[in-house]
């Protein structure tokens, strides 16, 4: 990956729908060359998917939470199917620390919600913090820094 990639997957995570012509102005290449590259970066598996992000509150999902929950690892054969048909379940991460999974969650309400943990609780233990605010929005990646840790050299010995 050269600095032309980063460039072009900087821009792919600003705006995914950013015209092929607009990419090739952007990095001095013509748009089949962009398209090429990107293509390759999928094929690569750098790219993975392009999404769009939606405004939940504007489409009334009010409550954004965060749910710890203790699962033994036997159970996660069952779990894992349960989580994945879970319309309201955005993220589920399994994680290290007193809790095995970090759920994260948007409902309507604070009802739907409770009903939801109420599910969870059959698993495991929970733990819920809700959302009051985010400071930090969901982001990509500082790929600048990346290339900056590729360029530098090895020390002399």
């Amino acid at each position: 990956m050269d600095a032309i990639d980063v460039k072009i997957l900087t821009l792919l995570q600003e705006n995914a729908r950013y015209p092929l012509k607009y990419l090739a102005e952007k990095v001095y290449l013509s748009s089949p060359a962009v398209s090429a590259r990107i293509e390759r970066l999928e094929k690569q598996g750098i790219i993975s998917g392009y999404h769009v992000s939606l405004n939940p509150i504007v489409l009334g999902y009010h409550i954004t939470a965060f749910i710890n929950l203790t699962l033994e690892p036997k159970q996660k054969p069952d779990f894992y199917p349960f989580i994945e048909s879970c319309p309201n379940v955005l993220e589920c991460n399994c994680v290290t620390g007193a809790y095995s999974m970090m759920i994260k969650v948007c409902f309507p309400s604070t009802q739907e919600l409770d009903g939801f943990i109420g599910q969870l609780q059959t698993f495991g233990r929970t733990e819920t913090q809700i959302v009051f605010s985010t400071a930090v929005q969901p982001r990509g990646l500082k790929l600048g820094e990346l290339l900056e840790h590729d360029n530098e050299e090895e020390p002399e010995e």
